[in-house]
């Protein structure tokens, strides 16, 4: 066929698929037929946003029987089965329920199943196992949560830092040698067939930054075989960024898997306003061919250990100390959130602190660090940084919080994001926002049947009203539950209802076989 005719050929086809994609939409879905004798349950009335990104579908009906989505169309156009239970959803957005490729609640899990501060925002999967620390082994942490289910579905990555502390023990302060990293492959290997999702890495932790790139390569190796992708709380978010997210992506490449920059940012005065740099150099390695992308939590202040204030580890130099708190703008933009030895300095600032107790802001470092330490919040992002994030289509929302978390971004990422981002600033449309907490996530991770409103897949649903939704946590309330989210299905099954959770506790645990 001469080439003229054939490049007419595949535009035409090309055409007619976009055509039967768009018209899809408006037409009811072929049945799903799931095992007999389950209530259905009809929501109708709501606004669709189905998570591919597409306009919204005004007065869908959606039929779910069992874990699954039996059908898709509008009021009027699909039969309500007599027995079926209705929800009214006139006025609602109805949605596929939002996925956290980073959460921490697998320290939260026993004390809160229910999980209340995740599906009042309309999550309904997780993925913990985050910034090198994981649960270990990953079989046993998988088997041990159908026997105490939670409300939501938990997956898993196995963390760097783990392992390495499973083969080197407490002498972790150095370079592993050869025989201890093939040991520490040996431990991937079993973590992947177990049903991990892949390699977490927290390289600017105390743990994982002694670990030399080619370390964390061979181990990313073992995850890639197994189809699995290295996340990454990466060796630096404040001065030496964009080094830091080379070397990612250099694991990536030499790995041979899929790489996901967890909770991108830039948290020190240096970097203040070159977001596009850092997008520049992702973007270049995906034109390469290279599949990188990130997740990002919609606050301007991070969550941490305050030794990480100090890159270079010297917590005695005052030097040292000096530059690490000038870097992030300031002792007043330091807040303590958990101290054993000093309790009362929680929730003040450093600025604070040192105000009432007659000394500087560096010695003050020095004497919370000499006596334990503390968890701190830290104010050091700029919001044009995060805007210019959050419109990159490859950046997708995470929480970077859980189950008790003393960052608001625990309680109040996703609706957050709806309220504020979509609602008020204009930056997303709320099609695209939630494909960035729906399908995007379900894509990165490769999970089947989720992450979009379809007949066949997962009943995981949330109904939220889209003039309402907002957070309301705060850096002195953290756990304070949003508003704006109705209802919360997870596998068909209501675990969220007007304000409280139904105790109900349907999740599952996600294997990446």
């Amino acid at each position: 066929m001469p080439r003229k005719k054939k490049r007419r050929l595949l535009s035409s086809i090309l055409s007619f698929s976009v055509l039967l994609s768009l018209c899809m939409l408006n037409w009811p879905q072929q049945a799903f037929v799931p095992s007999p004798g389950s209530e259905v349950v009809a929501i109708r009335g709501a606004t669709l946003i189905d998570g591919s990104g597409r306009p919204p579908v005004k007065n869908s009906l959606i039929l779910v029987r069992g874990d699954s989505i039996i059908a898709v169309g509008r009021v009027g156009q699909l039969k309500i089965p007599e027995s079926a239970r209705l929800v009214d959803a006139r006025g609602l957005v109805l949605a596929p329920g939002f996925i956290d490729t980073h959460s921490h609640s697998d320290r939260g899990l026993d004390s809160d199943p229910g999980a209340k501060t995740q599906v009042s925002q309309g999550i309904t999967t997780i993925a913990v196992g985050q910034d090198g620390g994981s649960e270990f082994p990953v079989g046993e942490f998988l088997e041990k949560l159908p026997r105490s289910p939670a409300a939501l579905n938990v997956l898993t990555f196995v963390g760097h830092a783990t392992v390495r502390s499973k083969v080197m023990g407490e002498d972790t302060s150095r370079p592993a040698t050869k025989t201890e990293i093939d040991q520490m492959k040996s431990l991937v290997d079993q973590a992947m067939k177990e049903g991990a999702f892949g390699l977490s890495s927290g390289l600017e932790y105390e743990t994982g930054k002694p670990a030399t790139t080619e370390e964390v390569i061979s181990l990313a190796q073992v995850a890639g075989r197994h189809g699995g992708i290295y996340i990454s709380h990466i060796r630096d978010e404040a001065d030496k960024t964009l080094e830091a997210l080379a070397e990612a992506i250099h694991i990536g490449r030499a790995g041979y898997l899929p790489v996901q920059i967890s909770h991108i940012k830039l948290g020190t005065v240096a970097v203040w306003g070159k977001a596009n740099a850092a997008i520049a150099l992702i973007n270049k390695a995906r034109q390469r061919g290279q599949d990188v992308t990130a997740d990002c939590y919609p606050y301007d202040a991070w969550n941490s250990t305050i030794r990480v204030l100090i890159p270079s580890g010297r917590h005695d130099d005052p030097t040292e100390v000096r530059r690490g708190l000038d870097d992030v703008g300031g002792a007043g933009n330091i807040t303590i959130v958990s101290c054993k030895a000093h309790p009362d300095y929680e929730f003040q600032t450093l600025e604070a602190i040192t105000q009432k107790e007659g000394i500087s802001s560096v010695e003050l470092y020095m004497k919370i660090v000499r006596d334990g330490g503390a968890g701190i919040v830290c104010r050091s992002m700029k919001e044009s940084d995060i805007r210019i994030f959050y419109q990159q289509p490859w950046v997708m929302v995470s929480s970077d919080g859980g189950i008790g978390s003393l960052h608001p971004r625990g309680a109040g990422t996703y609706p957050r994001v709806l309220g504020r981002f979509v609602r008020e600033f204009h930056w997303l449309t709320l099609p695209e926002a939630i494909r960035k907490m729906t399908s995007l996530p379900a894509a990165r991770l490769k999970l089947q049947r989720r992450g979009l409103i379809r007949t066949g897949f997962k009943a995981d649903i949330v109904l939220f009203d889209p003039l309402s939704v907002i957070d309301r946590a705060s850096f002195q309330q953290p756990q304070l539950i949003s508003e704006g989210v109705k209802s919360v299905f997870v596998s068909g099954v209501e675990v969220w209802r007007d304000g409280t959770t139904t105790g109900n506790r349907p999740g599952i645990a996600i294997r990446n076989y």
